[in-house]
C-alpha cells in the first residue's frame, strides 16, 4: 500500500504527466455530458418510459455499448466514434491491399496526414448513411411515440445534421486526447463508454441475485471472482509474446566497434487484437438486418444469429473469429519484410540463413502461436453467451468477454505503459516491481496504427 501511495505521488509530481491526465479527464467529462443530451424533436420524458421496454441486439447492442448507452438514449452523440472506426478500418485495409495507398503511406508524415484527411472525409459519408439508418430505427415501434408530432417535418434533416456533427465532435475530442492528453484518444472514448455501463450492470446483477432465495450473495461473489480470473487470463493473452533470438554482426568503423549484440524479436500471440471479434460480429449480424426492428418474430437462421446463447451461434462465431484471426494477422504481419529489415541491418537468426529462409522461419513461428491465440480469442468471444446461460443478466454478461472486455484490458494496459514510461524517464520506479507493463496493438484507427 505504501508503494502504491508513493507511485501516485510520483505521478502527480511530474507536471507534464499531471497536465495530460487532467486534460484527458476534462475531455472525457465533456463527452459523457454530451451523451445525455437528447436529439431535438424527441420528448425525453416519453423516451425514459419507452427505454425499459426496448432492447438493442446484435450489432446495435455493440454500438450502444461503444457509445456508453447514447445509442438507446437517442443522444446527439448516439453514433459515437463508430463511424470513424469503420472509416479507419476501411482505410487501413486499403493501405494493405492497394499499391497506390501503400505508396502514400510510405511518404512519411505527409502521407499520414493525407490518409488522416481522407479518413475524415469518409467518416462524414459513413456517418450520414448510419444517421439515416438510425432515423429509421427511431421511427420503429417503441421509439416513434417519443417523436414530437410538431417536429416531424424537420426531424430527418435536423437529426442527420446533428448526428454527423456529433460524430465529428467526438472524433475531434479523440484527436485532442491523443495530442494533449494521455493515451490513444479514440480507444479511451470507447473504453469510457463501455465502463459507463459497468456500475449499473453490477447493481442490477446484485439486485437480481438478492431476489433469489438462499445463496444469492455467494453466487454474486463467485461471479466477481470469475470475472477477475478472466481479466487476468486476458492480460496474459494481450501481453503474451514469443521472443525470437536475433544476433547482429560486428562492424568496425574507424576505431569503434558496432553491433555484435544479441537481441530478441517479439512476436505477439494475439497480433490481430480485437479486430477478428469485430469482423465476426459484423458478419453474424448481417442475417438479422432484415428484421432488426422485430427480432422476436424472427425465425430460422435469423433467430439463431440474434441469440448469443444459441450453441449454433457460438460454433459459427468461434469459427469466424479463428478464421479472421489468421486472415487479419496475415494482412498486418509481413515476415518477408521483417527478414529484409534484419538482413539490411546485419541481423540474423542463429541457425537460419538470411533472406527467404528467415521469412519462412518467422512465418512458421507466427502460425504456431496464432492458432492457440485464435482459439483463446474465440473462447473469450463466446463467454458472454455462456454467462447468460448460467443465469448472469444480459448487461453484466457482456463484461465476461467479447469486444468490451478486450478493449478495456487493452486500453488500460496501453495507458499504464505510457504512465510507466514517464516515470522511468524521470528516474522513478515503474508501476511493477518485476518487468514492465506492455501495451497492445490498438484499434485500427489512423492515430493508433
Amino acid at each position: 500500500m505504501k508503494k502504491l501511495t508513493q507511485t501516485f505521488k510520483n505521478i502527480w509530481a511530474i507536471d507534464e504527466l499531471k497536465s495530460k491526465i487532467l486534460v484527458t479527464l476534462a475531455l472525457v467529462l465533456v463527452y459523457r455530458f454530451g451523451t445525455h443530451i437528447v436529439l431535438p424533436g424527441i420528448n425525453p420524458l416519453v423516451l425514459d418510459n419507452l427505454k425499459s421496454s426496448n432492447k438493442t441486439n446484435g450489432l446495435l447492442g455493440l454500438f450502444d455499448t461503444f457509445a456508453g448507452g447514447a445509442f438507446s438514449q437517442a443522444s446527439i452523440l448516439a453514433l459515437g466514434i463508430m463511424p470513424y472506426i469503420s472509416a479507419s478500418i476501411f482505410m487501413q485495409l486499403m493501405t494493405i491491399l492497394v499499391p497506390q495507398m501503400q505508396k502514400v503511406q510510405k511518404e512519411g508524415e505527409s502521407g499520414r496526414k493525407k490518409i488522416n484527411q481522407w479518413t475524415r472525409y469518409l467518416t462524414v459519408i459513413v456517418t450520414a448513411f448510419q444517421a439515416s439508418a438510425y432515423i429509421a430505427y427511431l421511427k420503429s415501434p417503441g421509439y416513434a411515440e417519443a417523436i414530437i408530432p410538431a417536429f416531424k417535418d424537420y426531424f430527418v434533416y435536423s437529426t442527420v445534421t446533428i448526428l454527423t456533427a456529433g460524430t465529428l465532435f467526438v472524433m475531434w475530442l479523440g484527436e485532442k486526447i491523443q495530442d494533449k492528453g494521455l493515451g490513444n484518444g479514440t480507444s479511451i472514448i470507447i473504453m469510457v463508454g463501455i465502463l459507463a455501463r459497468l456500475p449499473q450492470s453490477i447493481v442490477q446483477e446484485f439486485a437480481t441475485k438478492q431476489e433469489k432465495a438462499g445463496g444469492g450473495l455467494l453466487i454474486f461473489l463467485i461471479e466477481i471472482f470469475i470475472l477477475i480470473a478472466i481479466i487476468m487470463a486476458l492480460i496474459i493473452l494481450v501481453q503474451g509474446v514469443r521472443k525470437i533470438p536475433v544476433n547482429y554482426a560486428k562492424q568496425i568503423i574507424g576505431n569503434r566497434q558496432f553491433g555484435g549484440a544479441r537481441q530478441f524479436l517479439p512476436v505477439k500471440v494475439n497480433s490481430a487484437g480485437v479486430m477478428p471479434i469485430i469482423f465476426a460480429q459484423a458478419i453474424m449480424f448481417l442475417p438479422t438486418l432484415v428484421s432488426f426492428t422485430n427480432l422476436d418474430s424472427a425465425k430460422g437462421i435469423v433467430k439463431m444469429f440474434s441469440d448469443h446463447q444459441n450453441y449454433g451461434y457460438m460454433i459459427a462465431y468461434s469459427i469466424m473469429v479463428i478464421g479472421f484471426t489468421f486472415l487479419y494477422t496475415a494482412l498486418i504481419f509481413n515476415p518477408k519484410q521483417i527478414a529484409e529489415d534484419l538482413k539490411r541491418n546485419n541481423g540474423f537468426i542463429p541457425g537460419v540463413k538470411p533472406g527467404q529462409p528467415t521469412a519462412d522461419y518467422i512465418g512458421s513461428i507466427m502460425d504456431k502461436i496464432t492458432l492457440p491465440g485464435a482459439i483463446f480469442l474465440a473462447a473469450v468471444g463466446i463467454l458472454p453467451g455462456f454467462a447468460q446461460r448460467l443465469g448472469v443478466t444480459q448487461g453484466f454478461s457482456t463484461f465476461f468477454g467479447g469486444t468490451s472486455l478486450l478493449i478495456m484490458v487493452g486500453v488500460v494496459l496501453d495507458t499504464l505503459q505510457q504512465i510507466e514510461t514517464y516515470l522511468l524517464m524521470r528516474q522513478y520506479d515503474g508501476l511493477m516491481s518485476n518487468g514492465r507493463v506492455q501495451g497492445r496493438q490498438g484499434l485500427p484507427t489512423t492515430s493508433a496504427i
